[in-house]
């Protein structure tokens, strides 16, 4: 880990640090009060480093409440769920990431919700 940190600029430094923020505070065994605050810094620091997570994030922040206060003690089936998601998109797109591949995959998971 410390020489990832001396590899990283500063601003990368607090893209790191926010999304290991996020992590501990939001998708742990207790969410934080201040979790809505938590994926808005972590929103700046990616966008300052040029990540352009518009779609993944409009989702994730439009679904906020949804998330359970001990999200990290959520079965793991929901993880297996999401990774045969995943590999079906993935066999779709012939392993190529596209676009296109994010938006589908959310407008599935909404259909069969």
């Amino acid at each position: 880990m410390k020489r990832l940190k001396k590899k990283l600029s500063e601003a990368e430094k607090a893209a790191w640090l926010a999304l290991k923020s996020l992590c501990t505070h939001f998708l742990g065994n207790k969410k934080a009060e201040n979790y809505e605050d938590l994926v808005g810094d972590m929103v700046k620091c990616f966008r300052v480093i040029g990540c352009n997570m518009s779609l993944k994030l409009h989702v994730l922040d439009s679904h906020l409440n949804f998330f359970p206060e001990n999200l990290g003690a959520i079965n793991d089936v929901h993880g297996e769920r999401f990774h045969q998601y995943i590999s079906t998109f993935e066999k779709r797109f012939s392993g190529r990431w596209n676009r296109s591949m994010l938006a589908e995959y959310c407008w599935s998971v909404i259909r069969d919700t």
